[in-house]
């Protein structure tokens, strides 16, 4: 009877412990179903919206990813992609938020936000560019996409914003090839320094460089005591040279290269 009793108590063990192992899988697998209310992860694009609007931005971009991935098919899939990409950017991750809407433009070509996105790649572009003395890889680029623009959305809205922020790169690029003359005229170079300001007189002509680049040119001759030059290129550009005191400062440097010249000639 001993022997019964402990068998029949061993089979409800082992039976209670199948049911319990049986139970914790059902409660696993149910956990890992995905919320039927949630597939096409519009409840992720709700939350997401929400954590933009409070600035937690690193959150909104886990949401917002969730719901592009899942609501890609969805007539509401390119506004997630939108603000996806509107998450790094809002955040300063400005490299990342180019390639989420590089990424809409290649897939969506068609959103209606097309001209909001092509307008921020310009302004991602115009952020990566750097100050004046380092590489200006971005500040090119961001030139290029802003007259893409503008030829594609010639009545757009950010119109104005996109020339004043292409007049101020070229002004950089502009102060950049002026920098590098000035630098070649204080190390008494003044062949490389003349090709330095004639790239600014060429290419950026429409920058506050321009006529200090006339003015630094007639300088450059007035190292090389080159007079006749130096007065040949000042008269041939005086009208181009509209602010006075740069006239005045180009004159003045022919002036003492003259003075110069007597010296030696005692």
């Amino acid at each position: 009877m001993l022997i019964n009793h402990i068998a029949q108590t061993g089979k409800k063990s082992i039976l209670i412990f199948l049911l319990i192992i049986y139970t914790l899988l059902n409660f696993q697998c149910a956990s890992n179903k995905p919320d039927p209310g949630n597939l096409d992860g519009k409840d992720n694009y709700k939350k997401g919206m929400t954590l933009i609007a409070k600035k937690k931005y690193l959150r909104a971009q886990e949401e917002l990813n969730q719901a592009v991935i899942a609501g890609s098919h969805t007539e509401w899939g390119d506004t997630a992609a939108f603000y996806l990409a509107e998450s790094y950017y809002l955040n300063k991750e400005y490299l990342l938020a180019l390639s989420e809407y590089q990424r809409i433009i290649r897939r969506m070509p068609f959103t209606t936000f097309l001209e909001q996105i092509r307008y921020r790649v310009c302004e991602c572009y115009i952020a990566e560019s750097p100050k004046y003395f380092n590489d200006q890889t971005y500040t090119y680029k961001a030139i290029e996409e802003i007259q893409e623009f503008l030829d594609d959305f010639p009545d757009s809205e950010f119109r104005s914003d996109a020339l004043i922020a292409n007049r101020d790169l070229r002004d950089k690029l502009g102060r950049k090839a002026y920098e590098t003359g000035i630098l070649y005229i204080k190390m008494d170079e003044p062949e490389p320094a003349i090709s330095a300001f004639l790239e600014v007189t060429s290419k950026y002509y429409d920058t506050k460089y321009f006529e200090l680049s006339l003015q630094e040119i007639v300088h450059a001759h007035c190292i090389d005591l080159n007079i006749e030059k130096a007065q040949e290129y000042l008269e041939t550009n005086r009208a181009l040279i509209k602010t006075e005191s740069v006239f005045n400062q180009a004159a003045k440097y022919i002036a003492d290269a003259k003075k110069t010249m007597e010296k030696r000639s005692k």
